[in-house]
């Protein structure tokens, strides 16, 4: 299966789909993930990517899209993939779809997590996260049982710059601005089911497999 994981900052996409790359034996693609791995391993796109990031300034879908070009070219995705932050825009969407078609492949769902703005701002303000290791808790969802420091490190817990509520506000702006488009996008194409997210990780998650069930078996 070849899936897009949409939704906000926050709807727990990132969970559903670690969970979903085991169990059907996909490989998750993270394109934060994909840009730390070409910085540290200092590929050409990589190199490119740093000297924006080093400005501050937001890496261009041009890199972006190289990135997930070659990641996709990869064998070991023979079996498919998820999509986990890729793509934000239209124009990123338009550009996954020409870079699917160079290899004769096309999507085959777009999952969207649907969780009200109040829950996600709720999610994301009291998640905590270890500098060292990592790990990330949640105050109230998932505390650390040590404390304020991390289970496995031992390290002192975070809360990053970007969970602050004024950062939080601003995610949730540009998501609106920016990428809540591919919702109307991807149902044109006929390709986006909905889900809860706000329901327990598990319960999302058994309506995902149902879903995607449902989908092969169509």
């Amino acid at each position: 299966m070849r899936l897009v994981f949409l939704g906000a900052p926050g709807v727990g996409k990132g969970t559903q789909a670690d969970k979903a790359a085991v169990q059907y034996h996909i490989r998750k693609i993270s394109t934060g993930d994909l840009l730390r791995e070409a910085v540290r391993n200092r590929t050409p796109l990589g190199i490119e990517a740093k000297e924006h990031m080093d400005q501050g300034r937001l890496v261009p879908d041009s890199v972006v899209i190289g990135l997930v070009r070659e990641k996709l070219a990869d064998s070991s995705h023979a079996n498919g993939f998820i999509l986990d932050g890729f793509p934000r825009t239209v124009h990123q969407a338009e550009a996954l779809a020409k870079v699917l078609a160079e290899q004769g492949l096309q999507l085959d769902r777009v999952i969207h997590f649907r969780v009200s703005r109040s829950e996600i701002v709720k999610r994301l303000s009291g998640r905590r996260s270890c500098p060292k290791c990592q790990a990330t808790y949640h105050v109230e969802f998932a505390p650390s049982k040590s404390g304020d420091v991390c289970e496995r490190c031992g390290a002192a817990l975070v809360q990053r710059s970007d969970d602050q509520p004024e950062a939080i506000e601003m995610r949730l702006r540009v998501y609106e601005e920016q990428t809540a488009p591919l919702i109307t996008f991807y149902e044109n194409k006929q390709v986006l089911s909905h889900l809860n997210g706000a329901e327990p990780v598990e319960t999302v998650y058994q309506n995902l497999v149902r879903e995607l069930t449902a989908y092969q078996t169509a």
